[in-house]
C-alpha cells in the first residue's frame, strides 16, 4: 500500500499526534481532556480550567514526539544515552520540585540527567518494589544502549519483540526521576518507525493490562534490579504479548483506512473520550483500576474486581459504595443480572 495517499497520511499523523500525546501523559495524571489536548495541539487553544502546567506538559511532549520522529527516520543516527537524556530534558521542560509521598519535604527534579536518589513503586500488595539505583544506573543504560545497537544490527529479533524487550529492560532500570513511563513509550515508536511499522498508542482506558503485563515480566525476571535490566526474551514475554496484540490491530486498522474501509483511525475509544469529558473526580489508584475494569465489562463481578485488583472482595465492595455514594458510578438492575454504569471523569 506504499506510499500512502498525502492527505490519508497527514490525516493519520494528526491524529496519532493527538492521540498519542494525549493517552501518554493521562497515564501519568495530566488532566487535559481529550478535547482540550485537541483544541491545544491542532489550535494552540488553553480554554478550560486545567493547571497551566498540563498545558506545557503537553506541549513539550508533542516536541518529544517530533524529536523521536526525527531520530528515528535518520538512518545514519544511532540510538545513543544523550538522546535519551534530551527527549527527559524536552518532555519535562525545565528543573522543578516534588513532594514526597509522606508530604513531609520537598526535592528537586533535575531534568535530562540521571537519578540521584533511589525511585521505587509499590505494589498492589503494598510491597516496595526498586528500580536500579543510582550507582547503578550508568552503567545499565550503557548495557541497554549496547545491546540495542547490537541487536539492531543482527536482526535476529522481530521488530515487536526489540521494541517490547527494550521497554521493558529500560523501565527495570528507570533512570529518571520523572518521566521514565513517557520514555519508554516514546522509544517503543522510535523502533517501530524506524522499521517501518505505524506508531502504537498504548491507551489509558487499557491502563490495567499494560501494567498487568509489565507486571507479569517482573515475577518472571525477579526482584533484582539488574536481572530485569538484562531480562530475557522469554521473561518479558508478556509484554511482548501485549505490544504485539496493539500492533497487530493497529496494522489492521491502518490497511482498513487505506482501503477505504474506514473513515477514520480512532486511537482514544469512545469510552475513554466519553469519561474524559466529564467532571474529574480523585479516585485511589485502587478504585481507578476498578472503574477501568468497568469501563471494558459492565457486568464485571466483585470476585473477578478482587482477582484483578488484588485486594479482598470486601474491599471491592467497599470501594464500590464509596463510588456509588460520590455518584461516580451507578448500578443498573440488582446483583444478579446487573451492570454498572460510569458518571464522572476520574483521576487518581
Amino acid at each position: 500500500m506504499q506510499p500512502l495517499d498525502a492527505k490519508l497520511q497527514r490525516g493519520m499523523n494528526q491524529q496519532f499526534m493527538v492521540d498519542f500525546n494525549y493517552n501518554s501523559n493521562h497515564l501519568e495524571g495530566n488532566a487535559l481532556t481529550y478535547g482540550q489536548t485537541k483544541l491545544l495541539l491542532l489550535f494552540g487553544d488553553t480554554t478550560g480550567n486545567a493547571p497551566m502546567q498540563d498545558y506545557e506538559e503537553m506541549k513539550a511532549h508533542n516536541v518529544g514526539l517530533e524529536l523521536m520522529k526525527i531520530a528515528a527516520t535518520d538512518k545514519e543516527r544511532v540510538l545513543s544515552e544523550n538522546f535519551i537524556r534530551e527527549l527527559n530534558h524536552t518532555i519535562l521542560v525545565r528543573d522543578f520540585y516534588k513532594t514526597s509521598q509522606a508530604g513531609d519535604f520537598r526535592y528537586k527534579i533535575n531534568v535530562g540527567v540521571y537519578k540521584t536518589r533511589p525511585n521505587s513503586v509499590i505494589t498492589p500488595s503494598g510491597e516496595l518494589f526498586d528500580y536500579a539505583s543510582p550507582e547503578e544506573t550508568p552503567s545499565l543504560m550503557a548495557d541497554l544502549i549496547a545491546w540495542y545497537r547490537h541487536e539492531e544490527q543482527k536482526k535476529n529479533l522481530t521488530v515487536v519483540e526489540l521494541a517490547a524487550l527494550f521497554h521493558y529492560r529500560y523501565i527495570r532500570i528507570h533512570p529518571f526521576e520523572d518521566g521514565n513511563g513517557r520514555i519508554a513509550r516514546l522509544l517503543v515508536n522510535y523502533i517501530l518507525l524506524r522499521n517501518h511499522y505505524p506508531m502504537i498508542v498504548i491507551r489509558t482506558d487499557d491502563r490495567v493490562n499494560y501494567l498487568k503485563s509489565l507486571h507479569q515480566c517482573d515475577v518472571l525476571s525477579g526482584k533484582i534490579p539488574s536481572d530485569g535490566a538484562h531480562a530475557t526474551l522469554a521473561q518479558s514475554q508478556p509484554l511482548i504479548d501485549y505490544i504485539s496484540d496493539v500492533v497487530e490491530k493497529k496494522l489492521i486498522a491502518v490497511l482498513q483506512l487505506a482501503k477505504g474501509e474506514i473513515k477514520e483511525l480512532v486511537e482514544a475509544t469512545d469510552d475513554t473520550k466519553r469519561v474524559t469529558e466529564r467532571a474529574t473526580e480523585r479516585v485511589t489508584e485502587n478504585q481507578y483500576i476498578i472503574i477501568n475494569e468497568i469501563i471494558k465489562n459492565e457486568r464485571i463481578t466483585s470476585k473477578e474486581l478482587s482477582e484483578i485488583v488484588g485486594i479482598s472482595a470486601i474491599s471491592i465492595r467497599d470501594n464500590l459504595a464509596k463510588l456509588k455514594a460520590r455518584k461516580i458510578i451507578k448500578r443498573i438492575g440488582g446483583d444478579r443480572g446487573g451492570s454498572w454504569k460510569i458518571i464522572k471523569k476520574v483521576a487518581v
